[in-house]
């Protein structure tokens, strides 16, 4: 299975399940960034299968912890605030567990925007290459009579 990301972000609960299902699902999920992935997007493309997180090699990948809009009660704001920090450890725990980078420093990284190459995706462990040429991500063609996968040509 194969994830291709171009993301802005997104939604924390949805990243989560997101990543709840690619580790459900009984076949590798490999994940390429395609240009940016933000936010919700590095998650995801740094929750692939070790071995199979790739990007190309002008991608951009950003880090940061999520924000939230909260408001009501003082009571209401401390309960929403305790979900938000749980929610923050949660997913700062994944991130150090899918880098094999300490929470520390995944935790002093994440406190602003933190903006990566490629190359500095690879260093971090966001990835674990830098896509060179389609056959390294492109799926197996069949050749011209249908007998089996083939990989790179045309197919003719």
């Amino acid at each position: 299975m194969a994830l291709w990301i171009h993301s802005p972000g997104g939604s924390v609960p949805a990243m989560l399940a997101i990543r709840d299902v690619m580790r459900l699902v009984p076949n590798d999920v490999s994940t390429l960034a395609l240009g940016i992935a933000y936010s919700a997007g590095k998650f995801l493309l740094s929750a692939g299968t070790p071995g199979k997180r790739r990007a190309l090699p002008h991608a951009r990948v950003l880090m940061h912890q999520g924000s939230a809009g909260i408001g009501g009660t003082a009571v209401d704001i401390e309960l929403q605030a305790d979900d938000l920090r749980h929610t923050r450890d949660t997913v700062l725990g994944i991130i150090a567990h899918d880098t094999g980078r300490p929470i520390e420093r995944v935790f002093e990284d994440s406190l602003h925007d933190h903006w990566y190459t490629a190359r500095q995706a690879l260093e971090y462990g966001f990835i674990d290459a830098i896509v060179q040429d389609f056959d390294e991500v492109g799926p197996a063609r069949r050749d011209s009579a249908g007998f089996g996968p083939t990989r790179g040509g045309s197919g003719r």
